[in-house]
């Protein structure tokens, strides 16, 4: 615990999970003169749960990945209660699923044709093998490809090679293939699998357990986190304009002691702080990098800022008033017959921006959240589906449910509602993934507090938390979670002298 007069003024600049955990953190530890700062009018950044259908959809964060004991949102959410008998169970926290949980599948050809399920699943699981192959492949010490795309095209290639002499089975297994890659986009956030650097994506640490949501909305954990906090310690609808550090504000007559950082506001308040925890998405500081912060990043900071990707996923959901899917049915994929894995995509996405969708996977229980089908884009065609009106997106998906299914008598949706990520000011895109030029060592430059050790100036007076600065756990809440963590513990050993000690991220 900090002692009373080692107390200083923090500001958090945003009320996403990293920055609310970095707020209790700080709390917990001694710290009093705490205050957030947060752009929009609501807490949660990403997470972002709300009323449609019968119950609550997530437009951000939807699924806790990896629901087991080594996971930081698992542990918080297990503590409040908020979590379901089966996603507490020891058997669902020990199986081993590397990023996608187990589901019945029906899958539907674009000549509106069901395959043959027990061929989807050995598709499914070849395509498993070769994700897996890619980080052995890594691990092996052989000289990588520079991409997943690249790596996968080598792989399956050699594959269609086996099954040549029945043409009408290798062409169906490759257009399963390419489903199960669409996926992998939605997994990534890539655009496209070309962009995803090999070396990186084998450090992305995938944790035990079958992935579960929250019954009561993700928005039930941030609300807990709320009440934890001290009355009154979020300043909503306060968009930050730029921060001042190094005391290049200061004038020559300012008083020894006093602020060195100053959050300026766009409203025009001045914040003065000691120290300034930014949680911003990568998004955001991608364009404004060179704004936010006065004086400007070291170039370091800022190459790595652009280096590392960031991606946009964007959701969709229809609300229909019965299904037309079977009853256990978790997931319907979409298989264009005419598509091979990895094939170059026609420029003209508003003419086929709908093909980047892999299918639609069906939200439960229907007790609580009715009879919803969820659909997620990737990259480009995510960014163009945001242009469009829901009129014509609702139109283009039922053509699609109407032209795989066979049948053109089912009844339109009731109800649609999307995301819009790309378009969000303040976010710019979903989250972050390691491009193609860039490494872990990207994430970790931009992790590193400012100033450097080496600089004479008062330490740690901008760090910086948010899924984008954890190496191994970067695009989920449970990294940004840990990462808010890992800077108030930065912070709290800075005041006790006690640098080298490991920080502990135990709940």
């Amino acid at each position: 615990m900090l002692p009373p007069d080692m107390d200083c003024s923090i500001v958090i600049v945003g009320c996403g999970i990293a920055g609310l955990g970095a707020a209790r953190r700080l709390a917990e530890h001694g710290f009093s003169r705490i205050r957030i700062v947060e752009a929009k009018g609501r807490q949660g950044g990403r997470i972002w749960s709300r009323s449609f259908a019968k119950g609550l959809i997530e437009m951000g964060a939807q699924w806790i990945h990896g629901p087991s004991k080594q996971n930081a949102v698992f542990q918080l959410a297990s503590r409040y209660n908020l979590l379901d008998e089966m996603a507490m169970s020891e058997e669902n926290q020990a199986v081993e699923v590397n990023g996608r949980p187990p589901a019945v599948t029906s899958c539907y050809t674009s000549s509106g044709k069901r395959i043959d399920p027990e061929l989807a699943v050995s598709v499914e699981e070849l395509y498993s093998t070769l994700i897996q192959k890619s980080s052995d492949f890594f691990q092996s010490g052989t000289e990588p490809v520079q991409n997943l795309g690249e790596f996968l095209k080598c792989e399956i290639a050699q594959c269609a090679e086996e099954w040549k002499d029945d043409k009408e089975v290798c062409n169906l297994k490759l257009a399963l293939l390419n489903t199960e890659i669409k996926i992998e986009y939605c997994i990534s956030g890539a655009d496209s699998l070309d962009l995803l650097a090999l070396h990186p994506f084998d450090e992305y640490t995938a944790l035990p357990g079958i992935d579960c949501t929250f019954p009561g909305g993700f928005k039930t954990l941030i609300d807990e986190m709320m009440k934890s906090l001290p009355k009154d310690i979020v300043s909503f609808n306060k968009p930050v304009k730029c921060i001042h550090w190094t005391d290049s504000f200061k004038t020559p007559g300012a008083p020894e002691g006093s602020c060195s950082v100053q959050v300026e506001c766009e409203n025009g308040e001045i914040i003065p702080a000691d120290h300034v925890i930014v949680t911003v998405p990568l998004g955001f500081l991608k364009e404004h990098c060179e704004t936010f912060f006065c004086p400007p990043l070291p170039p370091s900071k800022i190459n790595s800022i652009q280096k590392l990707g960031f991606g946009t996923n964007n959701k969709i959901f229809l609300e229909f008033e019965e299904p037309f899917w079977e009853p256990d049915c978790d997931l319907i994929k979409l298989v264009w017959e005419d598509e091979y894995p990895l094939k170059e995509r026609p420029p003209d996405l508003h003419k086929v921006w709908f093909r980047k969708i892999f299918g639609f996977i069906i939200l439960r229980p229907v007790e609580r959240c009715g009879h919803v089908l969820l659909t997620v884009l990737a990259g480009k065609e995510a960014i163009f589906m945001e242009q469009l009106s829901d009129s014509e997106v609702k139109d283009c998906l039922m053509q699609l449910i109407h032209q795989f299914t066979g049948n053109p008598l089912i009844p339109p949706p009731k109800n649609i509602l999307r995301s819009k990520w790309h378009s969000d000011y303040f976010t710019k895109g979903s989250y972050s993934y390691t491009e193609v030029g860039s490494s872990g060592d990207d994430i970790d430059i931009i992790a590193h507090p400012l100033p450097p050790k080496s600089s004479k100036l008062q330490p740690l007076q901008v760090l910086f938390a948010g899924e984008a600065t954890h190496r191994t756990f970067y695009s989920t809440t449970h990294g940004a979670l840990e990462s808010g963590w890992r800077e108030a513990d930065r912070l709290r050993d800075n005041y006790l002298n006690d640098v080298s000690k490991t920080p502990n991220y135990k709940t």
